[in-house]
């Protein structure tokens, strides 16, 4: 059960200025809530094309593909991208009166969350038929796996740990940096033993131990689209950074914006 915690008006923002004004917090005593927290930055490897008409809100790599879930009700799709190129080669539209959210994959399946309807659609990974439902309480926004469990974010500082065969609930734990509540988790993406969140409205991203929702570094990902790019943006203050996917043979991550007309494949260093 999710404490009373989860009504602090936090802005992860004040947050997040202060960790860049300091460069980083000096760990105090053995306790991990105080762990330092790194700056980086995405270090660009490559630019690859994106659909700008794809509201990105799940992104997912698999077996050399992309498979990504695009938002806004009436407008929501599931998608197979090739990531080279950004062509859509499968796609299927969510029925109108969703909107749709986080995606990942279990085994051979895709789940993918909708925002309030408080329900996630099952589909077969390669035909995208659709086969099931699961039932959840509360709002959908991101998911990811690290093969074990599911993590879901609900645009709180809480992350949801489920079951991967039945969606139950296990445990919902806080997401902290410097032992204040980070707010507005939203698209997710389980690397090891982290998970890296977007903070939906803003440039950064976090990192944070998923054992005890410790964030430990901050992505500082402002200035990847130019300020060009930004002003031909469909809508300026929704068309934000968000999806973000690992790609294992590389080590790098490929990162992305709801009508962004690019993805970047990119490396986090230590902020110059």
């Amino acid at each position: 059960m999710k404490t009373s915690f989860r009504i602090i008006p936090v802005v992860v923002l004040l947050v997040v200025a202060l960790a860049l004004v300091l460069g980083s917090a000096q760990a105090q005593g053995d306790n991990p809530i105080y762990e330092q927290v790194k700056v980086l930055a995405p270090e660009v490897i490559s630019v690859r094309p994106h659909d700008p008409a794809a509201y990105t809100q799940g992104l997912l790599f698999y077996d050399g593909f992309l498979y990504e879930s695009t938002g806004r009700q009436g407008a929501s799709t599931l998608r197979k991208v090739d990531p080279a190129t950004g062509e859509v080669l499968q796609s299927i539209n969510v029925p109108q009166e969703f909107f749709a959210e986080g995606l990942e994959r279990v085994d051979n399946t895709l789940i993918q969350l909708t925002w309030q309807t408080q329900v996630a659609f099952i589909y077969d990974l390669e035909t995208f038929e659709k086969t099931g439902e699961y039932q959840y309480e509360g709002e959908g926004w991101g998911l990811c796996s690290d093969g074990r469990y599911l993590y879901m974010s609900d645009g709180s500082p809480f992350i949801d740990l489920r079951d991967r065969q039945t969606f139950e609930e296990i445990f919902s734990g806080m997401v902290t940096i410097q032992g204040k509540p980070v707010e507005r988790l939203n698209e997710l993406e389980c690397v090891g033993d982290y998970i890296y969140a977007n903070i939906w409205k803003t440039d950064f991203i976090v990192q944070f131990d998923k054992s005890n929702g410790v964030v430990v570094a901050v992505i500082d990902a402002a200035g990847l689209l130019t300020d060009e790019e930004r002003a031909q943006l469909k809508e300026p203050d929704q068309d934000v950074l968000n999806g973000i996917v690992y790609l294992p043979d590389s080590d790098t991550f490929l990162i992305t914006g709801k009508h962004w007309p690019k993805m970047f494949e990119v490396r986090f260093v230590e902020r110059q």
